[in-house]
């Protein structure tokens, strides 16, 4: 609440109380937050429901009227209000369904029909977690899921530097605590059977008991009932507990409840031991810091293995990512989105300007992203956006005519080559091929050798006439230094020898990645094999082909279903639409607003030229080796296209530190950054992280193509069966 009075003025208007004055009136309370003022109506306790709800109505009319210049947001905490707020003039209503609370014990025979009232009304609906959410999506077309987030810092003073208070400290250790409202949701009779089967442990309750006789709770000598406490005492209580406990009910008034309570717990360092509810299981039963036990026996066995964890270590380490990406900030910054643009009064207006809603929300148009945006719309009949950052699909394979009228590759090369028949199948669907083997020489020492190193390259570097693959075996074995195989000179010196790996390796791979390759895993040198035999050929799949209209072409026609919807120039933080799912192809650091720090990429610079000459090299790329060249190598298009022209356009590659990033650096301390990004990835249900940048990996266009197909193959049973969880916005 203090996040949006910080821009607006807050009136908190709590339920009205029974009072033996004979006028309806307002209290006002001023909150710890500035500009928030609570207001407590207090009516005749012998008014019935008509009566209060026209006494509260003019009250409501008066505050508008003298304290409100402009028409209000009405943010509806529960239906109930609606009874006589309904005249009230707002700019966007909005109802935070944060229970279903008409299964709540002594719920108003109205409920229902007033919460489907204002669900009409409403712009907007928020729902306090993911199983409300199912519950209300269809209901409305603006609900957003929002579960439980935690004040992080708050309770995390519970570690160390706050006090334990007085009332608890006397009580003799171990402490398993609960804090919370006491009523039909809890299981009295859970605690009971924990308390005694295990007197050595002391079970704290703390908060207001409601709606049930306390007679009826369950009293032992090692049971203490301490009543209420405010927010700000929590992390005292928590920092004397050796577990914490969530026992409630299985019931109908705890079928969609999300508890804040468990990344407060966790936040505060504690383990955590529930009963299976729904929600908590699905965002927290995976983690070693949350035990779900489902009856006394399972439960006190829990909390045996809760306090035999060490006081800090893993399973804390991963309870701490797991709330790193929720934050009651980024709900705030979240709910703020999804109530923009300002809905009018006009229904049929209002429901045109909300954010529109996707099945599945694609960043990034290259090849994970469009053929997972294809197989969603195709293959699972989702309706589904896909973004880009770029003007352009296709992502770095995009390909167009310069102004030469010369097919051209923007991003460098690209190839396509795979021993994959399933994936070539896939694609065909989209492109006829051209055959297209391709080849590369170096320019060395004033000449153009091949590359991979053959028996050809040999024979010219050094005036040789080896006659066969045993004799250019031989040769390379004698010049080769054997050695423990640990980064990628090692791989190179290890079966070629030092000078082939000078005169090849060291000063290209310096100018490509900005490290020698003795700083660099040993997977990057390995890419590029050594040959005895006479074959030039780059690759030796199965399959070498290149689209024969082009890269962009074929894209165009994989994404050109009715069910997908492209829009370029668009950045994924100004992207204003709903989406179930996410398909993130970007850079996974990005993605978590580089939490961790920035995951180091090599990036190219790329000069594009058109000469007046048929042809300007002999093979499509020529690869530049010595470090005093500053470019690593050019690329002709036409031998890749095919293309007959009187002019030729050629690219020069030149890589650096700075830009868009293309390659992933493969050091083993990049990867272990990573992996604490993929551990935040792997926290999120709702989306998937696909492609080079997403996963931190070189992968060929094949590689891609296959990882996206895998993944639509996890994701299609899910969304077939309706179970695949549900992101709130974009």
């Amino acid at each position: 609440m203090k996040r949006f009075a910080a821009e607006r003025r807050v009136f908190f208007w709590e339920e009205a109380i029974a009072c033996d004055h004979p006028l309806p009136y307002l209290e006002y309370h001023p909150f710890p937050a500035d500009n928030v003022i609570a207001l407590r109506p207090r009516v005749p306790h012998w008014w019935g429901r008509e009566a209060v709800e026209n006494a509260l109505r003019g009250l409501l009319a008066m505050l508008v009227e003298t304290a409100i210049p402009v028409d209000p947001v009405l943010w509806f905490y529960t239906p109930m209000m609606l009874g006589f707020a309904d005249r009230v003039a707002a700019e966007t209503i909005v109802y935070d369904c944060m229970d279903e609370l008409s299964a709540f014990a002594f719920a108003d025979p109205l409920m229902v029909e007033r919460e489907a009232e204002l669900i009409r009304r409403a712009d907007v609906v928020f729902t306090g977690g993911y199983s409300l959410y199912e519950a209300k999506r269809e209901r409305h077309n603006a609900v957003h899921p929002f579960p439980s987030a935690v004040d992080v810092p708050h309770f995390a003073a519970a570690r160390g530097g706050v006090v334990e208070p007085d009332d608890q400290a006397r009580i003799p250790g171990p402490k398993l605590g609960f804090y919370g409202v006491i009523d039909e949701r809890i299981d009295l009779a859970l605690i009971d059977a924990v308390a005694a089967a295990r007197p050595d442990w002391q079970i704290v309750m703390i908060g207001p008991v409601v709606k049930i006789d306390p007679a009826h709770l369950p009293h032992r000598a090692n049971i203490h009932w301490l009543g209420s406490r405010q927010y700000n005492e929590l992390p005292g209580y928590l920092a004397g507990w050796s577990a914490a406990l969530m026992p409630f009910a299985i019931n109908a008034a705890t079928r969609f409840i999300s508890p804040t309570k468990t990344p407060e717990y966790l936040a505060a360092g504690k383990p955590v031991v529930s009963t299976p509810i729904v929600d908590v299981v699905r965002h927290y039963g995976k983690i070693a810091a949350v035990s779900i036990a489902a009856d006394a026996p399972a439960f006190i066995a829990a909390c045996e293995a809760a306090l035999a964890l060490p006081p800090e270590g893993a399973w804390r380490d991963e309870a701490d990512i797991a709330l790193a990406a929720i934050s009651w900030d980024r709900t705030f910054a979240a709910m703020k989105q999804a109530m923009a643009p300002a809905p009018v009064n006009n229904v049929a207006t209002a429901i045109l300007t909300r954010r529109a809603h996707y099945d599945a929300l694609v960043v990034g148009a290259g090849f994970a992203g469009s053929v997972l945006a294809e197989r969603l719309a195709a293959g699972s009949g989702k309706r589904v956006l896909v973004i880009d950052r770029r003007p352009h699909i296709a992502g770095n394979a995009y390909d167009h005519a310069d102004a030469a009228g010369i097919m051209v590759h923007r991003y460098g090369p690209h190839i396509f080559h795979t021993n994959s028949d399933d994936v070539l199948a896939y694609l065909s669907r989209f492109t006829e091929w051209c055959p297209y083997e391709h080849r590369v020489l170096a320019s060395v020492r004033d000449k153009l050798v091949p590359i991979p190193i053959n028996r050809t390259t040999l024979n010219t570097l050094y005036g040789l006439d080896l006659a066969d693959e045993a004799q250019a075996a031989a040769f390379l074995a004698a010049r080769a230094e054997p050695r423990a195989i640990e980064t990628s000179e090692d791989v190179v010196v290890a079966a070629v020898g030092r000078e082939l790996y000078e005169t090849f390796f060291q000063g290209y791979t310096r100018k490509q990645w900005g490290l020698d390759p003795s700083q660099l895993d040993k997977a990057v040198t390995a890419r590029v094999p050594t040959r005895t035999d006479t074959d030039d050929r780059y690759f030796l799949d199965k399959h070498q082909v290149m689209p024969a209209a082009g890269y962009t072409a074929m894209f165009r026609r994989m994404l050109d279903h009715p069910n997908i919807t492209v829009e370029t120039g668009v950045e994924f933080a100004d992207c204003d639409v709903r989406a179930d799912h996410v398909v993130f192809t970007g850079p996974v650091d990005e993605y978590f607003g580089h939490r961790y720090g920035k995951l180091p990429y090599r990036s190219l610079q790329f000069r594009h030229e058109t000469h007046d000459m048929a042809q300007f090299q002999p093979v499509a790329v020529v690869n530049y080796p010595a470090p005093d060249v500053p470019y690593t190598r050019i690329t002709e298009y036409k031998h890749l296209t095919g293309q007959v022209a009187p002019r030729t356009s050629i690219s020069y590659e030149i890589p650096q530190a700075e830009g868009d990033p293309y390659y992933p650096i493969p050091r083993a301390e990049n990867q272990a950054l990573y992996r604490r990004y993929e551990a935040l990835a792997d926290a999120l249900p709702d989306v998937s992280f696909v492609g080079r940048l997403a996963t931190y990996r070189y992968y060929n266009m094949d590689q891609v193509v296959g990882q996206a197909l895998a993944t639509y193959r996890r994701l299609a049973p899910r969304l077939a069966s309706g179970l695949a969880e549900v992101a709130s916005a974009a």
